[in-house]
């Protein structure tokens, strides 16, 4: 039998606020357990939470980002469940009237050796407030409770469930990722906890309309296990079906170790959680000004910089997703540009898609801290252009400028010049070069007269080798044939 996988995401996205959602307790990663938990966040008797308006800021902000509807009236809910780091006995959330309503993501990704872009439809995006942290360590056998994390802002957005296969789930979680990190709503740092994704699979016989019964994968925090997680899930669901069992609803964990999911418990229903508007919380109220002040503020979206990339600068759809991934590496290429101009602009992608990223990747550097400056890249692509430095010249001249660490504007050319690294063009040079190669391979010589046009690539590296690299080679390729056809 085929199957068909059915995936919907949950993103639970940690606010870029200074305080917690309803308190004015800090949020700052790493303190001392238990030292940014206030009365408000120890629901103590007799206080009141208070919204962060930098949180409704962010929400709208992604509200408009996705094309959503951003309700001019939402509502508050109090989500009852017992845990030990939950110190009120439920959760401040949103379930009826969220502040974030539909929307949609488009993203592209690598299937079966092509491009492919794909539109997953977004459910919701809620604010709520994240829970405390249970320890389980160096506690003589106890539990310990910090409720640092307790009244952290969030944001859960909700996908339809339109994802197929777990690529695309990779796919639409890095899209988002970056989106959110784009848009300055969070600091997507997934060890620490601000993004984080819930992963629901199903599966289904291929061409049946009804959802099979799914399972909730939770907190997964690295790209690499969502991938895992849903690989894992899909096969285990289809082998219990097909040995005669039934799937059965409920929250899983997946062991990266193990590689498997275990059940955590059974999965919920909205009615388990019994939800009610919270009675100390007006409802949200977003006015259209409100809403026109935040979009002054947005900054250029990934996708309209894609599409700009593709048809100012005559970039491929996959070129122009790759370096639209990140905000920082998106500014870096644009710099370039600006002052290589836009005939180096594929030259710009290349190298920033190439040398660029594999120095950034080798040297756990990120692209706003690369210690060649978009000026001094654009300088080195302009003497690659005019023909000053090969390419192959160029990446010799790239590595000195890393090195370097120099704000130099010209560094380029200081390189070039104390490496003696100029490509050599001159006709008489280079002629001198060709002579010497052809007298020392007649062999091959004879052999490319007689029809095996080919061996022309071994004389050609013969020529390279000796001029160190700095011949022409286009020039040195026409001499050649020019001599080789008298």
């Amino acid at each position: 039998m085929e199957w068909e996988v059915v995936i919907g995401l949950e993103n639970h996205v940690q606010l870029t606020t200074e305080s917690k959602i309803f308190s004015g307790s800090p949020i700052k990663f790493g303190a001392e357990a238990n030292t940014q938990a206030s009365p408000v966040d120890l629901a103590l008797p007799g206080v009141l939470p208070v919204m962060n308006k930098q949180a409704v800021d962010r929400a709208i902000r992604f509200g408009l980002a996705v094309g959503a509807k951003v309700a001019p009236q939402s509502v508050f809910a109090r989500k009852n469940y017992f845990y030990p780091d939950l110190p009120k006995g439920y959760q401040i959330s949103q379930f009826e009237d969220p502040v974030v309503q539909g929307g949609s993501l488009t993203f592209g990704y690598e299937k079966d050796g092509e491009f492919v872009t794909k539109t997953v439809n977004l459910t919701r995006a809620h604010l709520e407030e994240d829970a405390g942290k249970s320890l389980h360590e160096d506690y003589h056998g106890m539990s310990g409770i910090d409720l640092n994390r307790a009244g952290t802002p969030l944001l859960e957005i909700v996908s339809e469930p339109e994802i197929r296969s777990a690529a695309e789930a990779v796919a639409y979680a890095k899209a988002l990722h970056s989106l959110v990190m784009w848009l300055g709503v969070c600091d997507g740092n997934m060890q620490e906890g601000s993004f984080r994704c819930d992963v629901n699979v199903s599966v289904r016989p291929k061409g049946q309309k009804e959802f099979g019964t799914r399972c909730e994968i939770k907190n997964l925090n690295s790209f690499r296990f969502i991938e895992e997680a849903v690989h894992v899930e899909v096969r285990r669901q289809i082998e219990l079906i097909e040995d005669g069992g039934k799937v059965q609803q409920a929250t899983r964990l997946y062991d990266p170790d193990r590689k498997e999911t275990r059940e955590m418990r059974s999965k919920e229903d909205a009615q388990d959680y019994r939800y009610f508007p919270d009675p100390d919380l007006p409802p949200l109220m977003i006015s259209q000004e409100w809403i026109e002040q935040v979009k002054a503020t947005m900054p250029e979206l990934p996708g309209a910089l894609r599409a700009r990339f593709v048809s100012e600068y005559a970039l491929s759809e996959y070129d122009a997703l790759v370096l639209t991934q990140s905000k920082a590496m998106a500014t870096y290429f644009v710099a370039v540009v600006d002052k290589a101009g836009k005939e180096n602009a594929k030259a710009a992608a290349n190298w920033l898609m190439g040398d660029v990223s594999s120095t950034l990747n080798r040297e756990n550097v990120d692209i706003a801290d690369a210690p060649v400056a978009p000026v001094q890249l654009a300088g080195m692509l302009k003497r690659i252009a005019d023909g000053t430095i090969s390419n192959k010249i160029a990446k010799e001249v790239f590595a000195a400028m890393w090195e370097a660490k120099s704000a130099d504007e010209n560094l380029v050319d200081v390189i070039i010049e104390a490496k003696g690294l100029k490509q050599i063009s001159d006709t008489g040079a280079l002629e001198a070069i060709v002579n010497d190669v052809l007298a020392a391979n007649a062999k091959s010589v004879e052999q490319y007269r007689a029809g095996k046009e080919a061996v022309i690539n071994a004389l050609i590296g013969q020529a390279m080798k000796a001029s160190r690299g700095k011949a022409n080679p286009a020039q040195l390729t026409e001499l050649l044939k020019a001599k080789l056809a008298g």
